[in-house]
């Protein structure tokens, strides 16, 4: 061999071994995604059905309003482009939706229950979105049926489809629960209480995923554990907390959802026992998410505690909530973003802003927060 020949090979190899690692292991081909869950995923379910979000939201990527509940990109937009998927339609969404690379069920203030306190509530903690998981399932095995019937009759609409073996084949990804924790806190239920109401809870969670895989062929499921909660500014309004933690969060809101976090992972290993043929990732969004509060300089955050877009209160949750318009003290007033929402973890007291997704799906997509320590382009493996 030459030394051209040689050099040539030497780069060939380091770009395939180094530079593509996930190309080096035979990365998962994945036809679809198919998504559950609430706000932290949802790309226009809600707006569709309840009315869109103001002209704020979306600034930073869509220069508008885009279904979400965000400035900009979610988790879920970042996976999928990770993936070489394109951004997930709303199930809910027939304006433009284009399905043929999965769907997205998601829900913005979705529980996995029902729920008690329903939307639409004028004031603080405003209700609950009746769309929860079990609906979102619903609508899933609609969508399964009725996609197939479209494809088999031809025509323009045939192409917005995805195939028949995406459902078998493709990823299924979860991200819910943290609804069921605030709306059982909001209703002054004893942390005791809800801590009892949550193995029922869990086995609500898993049944959908047991059909998934035993009426769908489903084998890869996505599952994320739900976020530090007592960090989001409208839960620290709303429930302003007894005892805070080193970094200023509700330490019983967050120990909660740490408990849950406990019993969901127990969940996931039950399943792996019950579904031999599947490859379940366990996520831990919250370590991922909560790191950003611990060092926010570090990830040039500023007022890690605080909403971007808001008016009032010492979170900037309060007086009017983001793109609202109101008088006050005889001035006519609009809750708008901050200067700079690259600089912020929250977007508007509930949802986190495009920065900070941005940082927790880079941390995620490493495998150092998965279990088993799965890259998203390699979920589809059984370890």
């Amino acid at each position: 061999m030459n030394n051209l020949s040689f050099s040539l090979l030497s780069i060939f190899l380091f770009f395939f071994t180094v530079l593509s690692p996930v190309d080096a292991q035979k990365a998962c081909r994945f036809p679809a995604i198919f998504n559950f869950g609430d706000g932290n995923s949802d790309t226009g379910g809600f707006t569709t059905t309840f009315g869109s979000t103001p002209l704020f939201y979306g600034q930073t990527f869509f220069k508008g309003p885009s279904g979400r509940s965000c400035d900009g990109r979610l988790v879920i937009d970042f996976m999928a482009t990770s993936l070489g998927k394109k951004f997930l339609s709303s199930y809910l969404d027939s304006v433009g939706a284009d399905f043929s690379q999965g769907a997205n069920f998601a829900q913005i203030l979705s529980p996995i229950d029902v729920p008690k306190l329903v939307l639409p509530k004028d004031t603080p903690p405003f209700g609950f979105n009746p769309i929860y998981y079990g609906v979102q399932f619903a609508e899933f095995v609609q969508f399964a049926n009725r996609s197939q019937k479209i494809r088999s009759q031809g025509g323009k609409f045939r192409s917005l489809m995805p195939k028949e073996d995406s459902f078998a084949k493709g990823l299924y990804t979860f991200d819910i629960g943290q609804n069921d924790l605030t709306q059982a806190l909001f209703m002054n239920t004893s942390i005791d209480d809800i801590k009892k109401m949550l193995p029922d809870l869990l086995n609500d969670f898993t049944a959908p995923i047991k059909v998934l895989y035993s009426s769908f062929g489903a084998r890869t499921f996505w599952i994320h554990n739900t976020g530090p909660l007592g960090c989001l500014p409208y839960v620290l309004t709303i429930l302003p907390p007894k005892e805070v933690d080193s970094v200023g969060c509700s330490k019983s809101v967050n120990d909660l959802a740490q408990y849950f976090n406990s019993l969901l992972k127990a969940a996931v290993i039950q399943l792996r026992s019950e579904l031999p043929e599947a490859a379940i990732t366990y996520v831990d969004i919250n370590s991922a998410m909560y790191s950003l509060y611990l060092e926010p300089q570090k990830y040039g955050f500023e007022l890690p505690l605080e909403a971007c877009c808001g008016l009032g209160g010492e979170h900037n949750f309060g007086a009017l909530q983001c793109g609202s318009t109101a008088t006050i003290n005889g001035s006519q007033v609009t809750a708008t973003p901050c200067k700079d929402p690259l600089k912020r973890i929250n977007w508007d007291g509930f949802a986190y802003s495009e920065a900070a997704n941005k940082i927790v799906f880079e941390k995620i997509a490493t495998g150092n927060y998965s279990d088993p320590p799965n890259l998203p382009q390699l979920a589809c493996r059984r370890k």
